[in-house]
């Protein structure tokens, strides 16, 4: 019987596994590198024992150092998460050669198909490993890493030209997610869509296929929202995936939680992978199957039997990642205080974060899951839609508008989306469209703290007081008046202003404003402003064609023979930056000629330092 389980892993999916675990009354313990001594996984565990390592990314990759804290600790079993060790063939002999017990799939099986290439020579499916041989009739390609997941070492290929640079690509991102620089070809199936099964096996021969899911909605390859069951699908077409996910589990003697993935276009399934690990979006199979996943695979490890046939599924879950990114810089991670994280009461939250964390930048810039479950898909959409607008998240920029607005897009609404989903519509999707009224909330809420409700007027006429606050990259500059009767503004009639709360009438109907500050960052219900200085600094300013980094991060790469001089291109990739295991290209905005480039491949640079400067024709 396992009575203490060490998570080799961090964030979210620790925290996840421990809550199971001490609902079973067995012992957790955590692993941490430096950066994360006082994250809340840390913190939740029984114990936790630091993994000493030259960066803190690198550190969960240690298999050695990860064994020999769950022999210190006293463990007596090893659960991986997700992502980092968890499709290490490797690391899982380790643990069992340790004595451990070991809550996953046999090694052999991990080994069989962790890599996607020799994955999909077992199912008698063959990529063009050999990127000589791409064509440009074979276009479009996807360049893929062979191991890891998640959406990193990935790169759509259209153009030969372009298919170099995209391996270099690929294999430095992949390399630095998973270790492994390892990368195929194969043909990328416009506008398909994402279907997995989640599966469950034990070691007395029984194979679990446990409905579908649908990950159509994904940019830059990662999923952004999930849903189960996959909406649309025929009998058939369901039957056929079940089956072929048993097929794919049998065919390795499988043993745990997995998932097999599917690529649909015209009715037709074509096998991506199998992750033989817990999912990212295993929630929305719990929540429609009423069970445990980790549970299930604790049960498993200690070498129970399933039932002979899964439980019945009931009603539809979808699941939104949230993501602290910033639409407006591109799509960079963003880093600070997470003041304040809430969703409304019968939302799931998954999370490795509470209030007061920091967001650094070694990570997934994953904030949380939000889950929910309902008898009808339409029920399900409107619920996650509603809880993710009324959430209260008080912290760095975050993908939560475009979560609401794809969540109650029409082409999501009726099902019918697919993997180009964010290839039509993300522009629309992200326009700025900030509360109209939320800078002038902000600004009173503000002059309610200076003056005191009723203090501040003035016996003669004088001009309005001014503020100005940044929305979403765009300047807003509002007006107000100080009177012997309070706050005034025009167009609107000031009902209550104070620090917290600033209550507007227009045309007959109030409007609450909630409040909260933190320096020069406010939130007024779901919008985030930046209160600008009256005079800008000097000192701030940057020359024309500045491009500064936009997240911290360390400069990997560099354009070969660039240097200070040179003429560049509008569009033209001057430097790779590193942050949360991702690469993110830094163009030059305009042709022009490159006047400064003051950092070099392996320098840290914070957000905001300066890159480079490209004095334009």
């Amino acid at each position: 019987m396992i009575t203490s389980v060490l998570v080799a892993n961090r964030g979210e999916i620790a925290c996840r596994v421990f809550r199971t675990c001490r609902q079973w009354g067995i012992r957790t313990i955590a692993v941490h590198s430096d950066a994360d001594a006082n994250a809340l996984h840390a913190r939740e565990a029984d114990a936790a024992v630091r993994l000493p390592g030259a960066s803190p990314a690198d550190t969960y990759l240690r298999g050695d150092l990860i064994v020999k804290a769950a022999v210190a600790a006293g463990a007596d079993a090893v659960h991986p998460g997700y992502g980092f060790l968890s499709e290490n063939a490797d690391f899982a002999r380790a643990v069992r050669d340790a004595g451990l017990v070991w809550i996953g799939p046999p090694p052999e099986a991990v080994e069989a198909m962790a890599s996607k290439t020799r994955a999909k020579e077992l199912m008698g499916i063959a990529p063009l490993t050999d990127p000589a041989d791409v064509t440009e009739a074979d276009l479009p390609v996807l360049v893929k890493a062979a191991a890891g997941g998640g959406g990193r070492g990935m790169r759509v290929v259209r153009d030969l030209a372009d298919l170099d640079a995209a391996l270099t690509a690929a294999r430095a991102e992949a390399t630095s997610a998973f270790g492994d620089g390892e990368v195929f070809v194969e043909p990328y199936l416009e506008n398909g869509r994402h279907v997995e099964v989640q599966i469950l096996a034990d070691t007395h021969g029984t194979v679990w296929a446990l409905g579908t899911r649908d990950c159509s909605l994904q940019r830059r390859h990662q999923k952004v929202i999930e849903e189960a069951p996959a909406p649309g699908l025929t009998p058939e077409l369901t039957a056929e995936l079940h089956d072929l996910a048993v097929r794919a589990a049998r065919a390795v003697d499988y043993v745990g939680a997995g998932t097999v993935e599917f690529l649909v276009a015209d009715g037709r399934a074509h096998f991506l992978e199998m992750n033989t690990r817990l999912q990212v979006e295993h929630p929305v199979a719990e929540a429609v199957f009423g069970i445990d996943l980790v549970a299930l695979q604790l049960r498993v490890a200690e070498g129970h039997a399933l039932e002979a046939d899964p439980p019945r599924a009931r009603g539809h879950a979808v699941e939104a990642r949230l993501y602290a990114e910033d639409p407006a810089s591109g799509w960079a991670p963003q880093t600070g205080r997470l003041h304040r994280l809430a969703v409304p009461d019968g939302i799931r939250l998954d999370t490795g974060y509470t209030d007061g964390d920091d967001i650094g930048v070694h990570y997934d810039p994953m904030l949380a899951k939000a889950v929910a479950h309902a008898p009808t898909r339409a029920e399900a959409v409107r619920r996650l839609a509603g809880a993710l607008e009324r959430a209260v998240i008080h912290g760095p920029v975050t993908n939560r508008d475009l979560l609401v607005r794809s969540l109650r897009h029409e082409e999501f609404t009726s099902g019918r989306m697919d993997t180009g989903f964010y290839d039509r519509h993300l522009t629309d999707l992200t326009r700025s469209a900030p509360d109209p009224l939320a800078p002038l909330a902000a600004a009173l809420a503000d002059a309610s703290t200076r003056t005191g409700r009723f203090g501040g007027w003035r016996n003669l006429p004088s001009g309005p007081q001014v503020k100005r606050y940044a929305v979403a990259g765009e300047e807003h500059e509002v007006r107000y008046h100080h009177t012997r009767t309070g706050l005034t503004a025009e167009g609107v009639h000031v009902v209550r202003a104070d620090p917290g709360l600033v209550v507007l009438e227009t045309d007959g109907v109030q409007r609450r404003f909630d409040i909260a500050r933190y320096g020069d960052r406010v939130h007024v219900n779901a919008t985030a402003l930046t209160a600008l200085p009256r005079f800008p600094d000097p000192a701030t300013q940057h020359a024309p064609g500045s491009l500064l980094a936009p997240m911290p991060g360390t400069v990997v790469r560099v354009a070969e023979g660039l240097t200070e001089g040179s003429t560049v291109q509008a569009g033209q990739p001057l430097l790779w930056l590193e942050a949360m295991k991702m690469e993110h290209r830094i163009t030059a905005p305009v042709t022009g000629k490159l006047t400064a480039l003051p950092v070099g491949v392996g320098r840290q640079v914070e957000m905001g330092a300066l890159l480079a400067v490209v004095e334009s024709d």
